[in-house]
Parts: structure tokens; C-alpha cells; sequence
């Protein structure tokens, strides 16, 4: 199983970015899939989950700017970035879980003036 995330590059402050991470197998097959980020000298955080039957939760940090979503059709997990500000800046990980835990390579979110 492999997971390829993407989108992740440099926007503004109060800017907005969508990540997509592509799953060589059916999302629907995962038990959850989520995202993480983490920045300079800190710890891999969790940001947002859904699962298998499409709930989704979110990390106090994130929660009425970010949201993660699936395409069903092209097998993608998605994550729409609002609002982003500088404490946002991170690599970007993709997960998923199918008893299993896999982990997508990491794209690069960079935010700025």
C-alpha cells in the first residue's frame, strides 16, 4: 500500500491550500485515514480523521479551518487548509489504517509573507 501526498507549498498568511493524498488502494478499504503535520523541532501532531464510514473529527488546532474529505472515485484523502497562518507551517503527513498504519512522504506547507 502506497500513499502519495501533494499541494503542499508556500501561500500567505490568511491564504488557503488543499492537500491530496493518493492511495494505491481503495480508500474505502482503510478502517481511517488522517492527517498529521509536523514542524521544525516539534512532534508529529494528529490534525484531522475520517473513518471508514465517513466521520470525521479534528484537533483543537485546526477545527473550523481545516477539513478533510475522501474521493471515493480517484481513492484520494483530501485536506482543504483555510485561514492558514505561520504556526501552520509544517510537512504534511497522510496515514492510513488498515490494521496496517501507512504513511504518505510528507509535503511541505510553508506559510508567509
Amino acid at each position: 500500500v502506497q500513499l502519495q501526498a501533494s499541494g503542499g507549498g508556500l501561500v500567505q498568511p490568511g491564504g488557503s491550500l488543499r492537500l491530496s493524498c493518493a492511495a494505491s488502494r481503495n480508500v474505502l478499504t482503510f478502517k481511517s485515514m488522517a492527517w498529521y503535520r509536523q514542524a521544525t523541532g516539534k512532534e508529529r501532531e494528529w490534525l484531522a480523521r475520517i473513518a471508514a464510514n465517513g466521520q470525521t473529527d479534528y484537533a483543537d488546532s485546526v477545527k473550523g479551518r481545516f477539513t478533510i474529505s475522501r474521493d471515493i472515485a480517484k481513492n484520494t484523502l483530501n485536506l482543504q487548509m483555510n485561514s492558514l497562518n505561520p504556526e501552520d507551517t509544517a510537512v504534511y503527513y497522510c496515514h492510513g489504517n488498515r490494521g496496517a498504519h501507512y504513511w504518505g512522504q510528507g509535503t511541505q506547507v510553508t506559510v508567509s509573507s
